[in-house]
């Protein structure tokens, strides 16, 4: 069983970069949707704005948390 430490070391990395590219497909159409929340209601565009950028940092949180649990 020699590939379980080399696949303990790479999951953590690789779930980061996952959520930094979703998170940054998210932030690349978030000009857009604003603009067209905006149309209906300045609000709901700058709630939005706010959900998502508190929603990046709460997934981290989260996964520190998980990580935290899971190995103590």
């Amino acid at each position: 069983m020699s590939g379980a430490p080399e696949r303990k070391a790479k999951s953590p990395a690789l779930a980061a970069l996952l959520i930094l590219i979703g998170t940054g497909v998210a932030f690349y159409f978030l000009p857009r949707v604003m603009i067209a929340l905006g149309d209906v209601s300045p609000w709901l565009a700058g709630m939005f704005g706010t959900l998502l950028v508190l929603g990046f940092f709460l997934l981290f949180w989260l996964r520190s948390r998980y990580q935290r649990n899971r190995e103590g």
